[in-house]
């Protein structure tokens, strides 16, 4: 009996086209994935630079042979990857490489009271727990270097500073003394602006309402410094939340105030300024500190 051959099957099958369109091969790859990888490896070479439109979705159609529908989950995918985005009437960019896996707070992270708030919740952990190892690890230097910034904080006072800087200066003494250098480290990153006097306006306090608020200010610096002189871990973490909590608290009484703005931004025109009252204080800001 004469053996039946049966035919091989083609590795490729034609796929029906619309009317009077040839043909067309079906690729065995995922054609949106052919599309995605070959715009993802133009970005990632250069070919296409930060601000460069893509082609259109007709000539992304066109060159790869594909439907308008395949061309848009593609473009989605690549927005979704983060390396583009659309424009609704205008077409699709490239976006610049993001640090998706690096940690930030910037200034844009403090642009209301809110903000301001939940960087000190932050700090309340991480600050808590520096105390309570700087009493148990602090050296002499340390206690001097702490002492330098409560006395640099007085100076300010009698200078009618806001006492940013030594204010810094003393959270940071209390991270560089947990012998830890990624306290310091973090300290040092996020900088001043942690300081909620840098981010919310209290201009028009009363010179003797705000004299009396640094110094309270000061006074919790101290009740931290005696504990981590005295090498009292829980005391030292109690002083420090206590200190960071009193300022969450004062934020939360002051809600309705502003953050700064920057002299030269128009918003700045827009947003409406606490009135001071009769203690001396604005209206809805109640002193605010660190």
């Amino acid at each position: 009996m004469p053996s039946r051959k049966t035919p091989s099957q083609p590795e490729t099958s034609p796929t029906p086209g619309r009317a009077g369109e040839p043909l067309r091969t079906r690729r065995p790859r995922g054609l949106g994935a052919e599309i995605v990888d070959s715009l993802a490896a133009g970005i990632r070479d250069g070919q296409l630079q930060p601000g460069d439109k893509l082609p259109t979705e007709a000539e992304i159609m066109a060159r790869f042979d594909v439907s308008r529908t395949v061309v848009r989950e593609s473009l989605s995918r690549l927005q979704a990857s983060g390396l583009v985005e659309t424009r609704h009437g205008i077409g699709t960019f490239v976006l610049a490489p993001q640090d998706a896996g690096n940690f930030k707070i910037s200034a844009e992270d403090f642009a209301t009271v809110a903000d301001v708030i939940a960087v000190l919740e932050l700090r309340m952990s991480l600050e808590t727990e520096a105390a309570g190892l700087a009493a148990q690890r602090r050296t002499p230097d340390n206690l001097k270097a702490m002492e330098n910034a409560l006395h640099a904080f007085d100076d300010s006072i009698s200078r009618d500073s806001d006492a940013v800087p030594p204010d810094f200066q003393f959270h940071m003494e209390v991270a560089r003394s947990t012998g830890n250098r990624h306290f310091a480290d973090l300290m040092n990153y996020l900088g001043t602006m942690i300081i909620p006097r840098t981010r919310v306006n209290t201009a028009l306090s009363a010179p003797e309402g705000r004299l009396n608020y640094l110094q309270r200010i000061n006074a919790e610096h101290e009740s931290i410094y005696n504990a981590i002189r005295d090498q009292d871990a829980e005391a030292a973490r109690a002083a420090m939340r206590t200190h960071l909590s009193n300022s969450r608290e004062r934020l939360r009484k002051g809600n309705n105030a502003h953050t700064m703005q920057p002299q030269n931004d128009p918003a700045a025109a827009q947003i409406p300024r606490p009135q001071a009252n009769a203690t001396g204080t604005q209206e809805g800001i109640k002193l605010y500190d660190n």
